[in-house]
């Protein structure tokens, strides 16, 4: 898997945002990403160093249209903690 797959888009919440502060940043990632593929990917892309992978599998949501009952597919969240005083520009404001 290379590199640039792993990542898929970086999660701008507000409780991700918040992480922030404690220098985690959380991404989506590619379902079959262990931590040491999500580690190399976020230290080539943006330059840091990162000390942590968390990963964690967030479960697909079911959705009612009409009388069907559909199920979103589930996904892989890495929250990742950088060396302080390492910073990743996500997403600045609109």
């Amino acid at each position: 898997m290379h590199l640039y797959d792993v990542l898929r888009r970086p999660l701008v919440t507000e409780k991700n945002t918040s992480l922030q502060v404690q220098n985690k940043y959380a991404f989506q990632v590619d379902s079959d990403a262990n931590k040491r593929q999500i580690k190399e990917a976020v230290e080539k892309a943006f330059n840091v160093k990162v000390t942590a992978v968390n990963v964690m599998i967030v479960s697909g949501k079911s959705h009612r249209a009409g009388r069907r009952i559909m199920l979103s597919s589930s996904w892989k969240k890495a929250v990742v903690t950088l060396k302080p005083g390492d910073k990743i520009q996500v997403f600045e404001g609109v």
